[in-house]
């Protein structure tokens, strides 16, 4: 590893990666420290979806909407393995009634006040034949109305539904976007350190002296710093770089619960809630369905966030508010939260504040620092040419590239995926549909590379489980810097779904040894 870089990154979500992936193509040597795992806080507890974000039009986000929309496809053509169209239902009641307070509703309620804070047909019509105009996509089909009397669309759903909406956005492997992105970094020449803290950064003329704590320890040069902390991006300006930045960031969490699987189709449901708010219902992990999220104030970036039995409650009650069955708590199999690390641009509430990105450099009167506040998964490519666009004001850097170079294992047709299982299994007949398939969307075209020359399942060392195996996890481990158990199985995969106490413990043993014979090898 390099002890001097052009730019040294602090964070490892989505938006530190994808701006250390755009820097490293362009020329410049990169280094990028994060404190935990890779996409182990926000990065990992997303709604898992590429949208544009319908309900934002309602806050008149007109720019950040299209701008996520055109990406949508720019993302399905470089990474049809862990992203995929997907159809949204959007079911309409003739009785809905919501006391919504986003700019659309106060407007509609003085001009139209018999509308009685109600979103009427029309008018969601309309918003959809926005979001189709302003996303043009060539991939994705447009809005449709569906009837939802005798469909399968319809059958989960309570009588009074008669029709709905249905519309195209996208799903994606949050976490997996990420090692995707530090491993092209990687790729391009960046160093990637994991579970290595950022201590302190202080200015020495030109440059930054960076000093470093754990997997990684000691002290780095960097003519400029990307403060990309996502919560901690605060911390990291009043306690790293000890700025007098004075924008700031507000914490917002959402919340999700894992149920087992609701109903049989692979469309997801987009349901509004008397309070204005939204959530999705989405088929996940195959036998689950996937319901969230809410939004609440959120204080401390080093308090974990949990979804609360208040949050789960909420869940259940709004989505029984549309499916004929019943929910219960005990009806939820797992539940997950994150933060997001919202500009504070001062709104009343944290369903109203913005989802649009700010990024802001502090030059100090010497080294400049870039500071990322706020982002969408969706707009991370974006996010990360615009702060690339900053940073060229200071560093020489090239032409942007990432708008047509796919993601490892991202290099086949959107369509594709049917035919790289079809190419693996012929390739190792002992593997089962569902497990290529598993492989095919984890590693794309690199699977072959994750399994070798086995003959047999046996050739790829213990089974730990539900078609986990030593030479996958081993691939995680020297590729994807994956280093406990939970990385594995909650952020590489999402496989902790399925395994037992004794197995994940088994893992977590298999794979301590393992460390210990990777960290004597490299001494």
């Amino acid at each position: 590893m390099r002890d001097t870089y052009d730019l040294f990154v602090i964070g490892g979500g989505i938006n530190g990666c994808g701006i250390a992936r755009d820097a490293a193509g362009r020329g410049l040597s990169v280094g990028l420290a994060e404190m935990n795992d890779l996409a182990s806080a926000t990065s990992s507890a997303s709604t898992k979806l590429f949208h544009g974000g319908l309900r934002y039009l309602e806050y008149w986000e007109a720019r950040l909407v299209r701008e996520a929309l055109m990406e949508r496809d720019v993302l399905l053509r470089n990474m049809p393995h862990i992203s995929w169209p997907m159809r949204f239902v959007l079911p309409l009641s003739p009785d809905m009634r919501f006391e919504g307070g986003t700019p659309t509703s106060k407007l509609l309620g003085a001009v139209m006040p018999w509308l009685k804070g109600s979103r009427p047909d029309w008018l969601i019509r309309t918003g959809l034949l926005l979001y189709d105009t302003l996303g043009r996509s060539k991939l994705l089909r447009g809005t449709s109305t569906i009837s939802l009397d005798g469909t399968p669309e319809g059958a989960p759903l309570e009588d009074r539904f008669r029709k709905a909406f249905e519309y195209s956005d996208c799903w994606v492997e949050d976490s997996r976007l990420v090692a995707l992105n530090a491993r092209d970094a990687a790729d391009r020449g960046a160093d990637v350190s994991v579970r290595t803290r950022v201590v302190s950064a202080e200015r020495d003329g030109d440059e930054w002296v960076v000093t470093l704590k754990g997997e990684r320890t000691g002290t780095v040069r960097a003519r400029m710093l990307v403060n990309a902390a996502g919560p901690w991006v605060g911390d990291v300006i009043r306690g790293v770089v000890r700025s007098n930045a004075k924008e700031g960031v507000r914490l917002v969490r959402g919340s999700h619960i894992v149920t087992r699987r609701i109903y049989e189709h692979d469309k997801c449901y987009f349901f509004q809630g008397p309070d204005g708010r939204i959530i999705f219902a989405i088929p996940y992990e195959y036998d689950y369905t996937l319901i969230g999220t809410t939004d609440a104030e959120h204080t401390d970036p080093d308090e974990k966030p949990v979804c609360t039995p208040e949050e789960r409650d909420y869940l259940l009650r709004f989505a029984n508010g549309y499916f004929e069955r019943e929910l219960t708590a005990d009806d939820v199999v797992w539940t997950y939260s994150g933060v997001r690390p919202l500009y504070d641009d001062g709104a009343k509430s944290a369903t109203a504040a913005t989802r649009d990105y700010v990024l802001k450099v502090d030059a100090g009167g010497g080294a400049p620092v870039l500071n990322v506040f706020g982002g969408k998964i969706t707009t991370f490519r974006r996010l990360a040419e615009s702060a690339l666009e900053k940073i060229g004001d200071h560093l020489t850097v090239g032409e942007p590239w990432t708008a047509d170079a796919p993601l490892p294992g991202g290099d086949f047709p959107v369509d594709g995926v049917s035919a790289q299982v079809r190419m693996l299994r012929a390739a190792y007949p002992f593997l089962t549909d569902h497990w290529a398939l598993r492989l095919v969307r984890a590693y794309g075209t690199q699977a072959p590379d994750v399994l070798g020359t086995a003959k047999q399942a046996s050739d790829l060392g213990e089974d730990f489980g539900n078609t986990l195996t030593e030479a996958e996890v081993r691939w995680q481990m020297q590729v994807e810097w994956a280093r406990e158990a939970a990385d594995v199985l909650w952020r590489r995969t999402k496989l902790g779904l399925r395994m037992t106490d004794a197995q994940v413990a088994r893992l977590d043993e298999w794979m301590t040894g393992q460390r210990g014979s990777m960290n004597a090898a490299a001494e």
